[in-house]
């Protein structure tokens, strides 16, 4: 009886494992419509940026879904395999050396988080898996000089100046305090914005780190009634910096905020609720329902998953088409035969003016998008998206 129970959970957690690498099939398998191909996503889909983790997957997964019929055409069935890395960077590598060891797997979407994708990206290169990214901002991301790795949005150091900016010459702000997550992402967005701050005139009340799933922020808040700044930052995603938010209202705190893209997201004005008002943040995603291509994606994504588009659905989008861009390219130069995985890299790398649905694509030699721009957005209302303020390109 203990021998039939051991196997059992043997061959359970066999079916277990293979369930969630999502990895049947070797390169060049066969399947309905021809020899597979696996485009990943690897974004959280769930903890507590499972919001917009989804929304790149989704967004992602239109966008294959759109171009199945013309990869059948050239013999190959595209399969999306979405991986959820839980915003956790081990969780992150594990899953890249998951898809990594899968050959079928060409290339992935992803990540939201920085601190995520600079050691999973580490991955990829070793396996020559391209990686175009729809959210990532760290410097860190692209510097590291990765032939694999590229991203469509902008970076931090265009973010965070750009904050600054706009903080000390339209908002005001002399006297700044500033709070982040002590993440990639997070510290880094707040240093570029100090450094700018600081450049363009303006008064460094306070620095303090919170950390991610803290709830309760009565410390460094304390410590913003005491120093009376007229603006705090906050470097870090919606989930704490909504709370951050609410709690310094309930302590009369209502000078205007600001952040960066990472409170983008429906679910901070859900958090936040009325105290989200007076909030400005930066984002290196355009309001998608500003132009007519955005608005026909808005429709075709409420349509298709009952959703309403978030920040970076349209991102998402924009990067799996990029990517199926640059697969069909290193499928023709492959005389219609299935290409390595460096090929498709190359390929990706090559692409210099792509037109998306809410960004034009053109990499650098490094993979930044020389085409990215950064949005000023305010919540005047506890409604979203805020209302857009700006737009900076380089």
């Amino acid at each position: 009886m203990v021998l039939k129970k051991s196997l059992k959970v043997m061959m359970a957690s066999a079916l277990s494992l293979g369930l969630l690498a999502g990895c049947g099939g070797e390169s060049g398998g066969s399947g309905s419509g021809g020899k597979v191909i696996k485009i990943a996503t690897q974004t959280p889909l769930s903890g507590g940026s499972a919001t917009l983790g989804e929304s790149i997957k989704l967004g992602a997964q239109l966008a294959l879904e759109e171009n199945k019929k013309k990869f059948e055409k050239l013999g190959f069935k595209l399969q999306l395999v979405p991986y959820d890395d839980q915003a956790d960077p081990k969780k992150g590598v594990s899953n890249a050396n998951q898809l990594g060891a899968d050959t079928a797997v060409m290339a992935v979407v992803g990540h939201l988080n920085s601190g995520v994708s600079i050691p999973s990206s580490e991955v990829y290169e070793k396996y020559n898996v391209a990686m175009v990214s729809p959210a990532n901002t760290a410097t860190d991301v692209t510097d590291r000089g990765l032939k694999t790795v590229n991203r469509i949005v902008a970076r931090d150091d265009f973010q965070g100046p750009a904050g600054a900016d706009f903080a000390i010459k339209t908002i005001g702000a002399k006297k700044i305090f500033l709070v982040q997550d002590k993440t990639a992402y997070g510290q880094g967005l707040a240093d570029a914005f100090k450094k700018a701050a600081e450049e363009g005139g303006a008064e460094i009340l306070g620095y303090e780190g919170i950390t991610v799933g803290e709830t309760d922020f009565n410390g460094v808040l304390n410590q913003v009634v005491a120093k009376k700044p007229d603006l705090v930052f906050f470097g870090g995603l919606y989930t704490e910096g909504a709370l951050l938010i609410k709690q310094a209202r309930e302590k009369g705190i209502d000078i205007p905020f600001m952040g960066g893209d990472g409170l983008d997201s429906s679910t901070m004005v859900e958090i936040a609720g009325e105290s989200v008002k007076n909030v400005y943040y930066t984002s290196v995603a355009a309001d998608a329902n500003k132009s007519p291509e955005g608005q026909k994606f808005a429709s075709k994504y409420k349509e298709k998953f009952n959703k309403t588009i978030e920040s970076y659905s349209a991102y998402g989008y924009d990067s799996m088409s990029v990517v199926l861009d640059g697969l069909e390219a290193a499928i023709e130069a492959n005389d219609g035969k299935l290409p390595e995985r460096k090929a498709v890299a190359e390929h990706i790398r090559k692409i210099q003016d792509f037109q998306g649905v809410v960004t034009k694509v053109g990499f650098d030699d490094k993979g930044d998008n020389k085409y990215a721009k950064v949005y000023i957005y305010k919540f005047d209302e506890a409604k979203y998206p805020g209302k857009q303020e700006g737009e900076i390109s380089k």
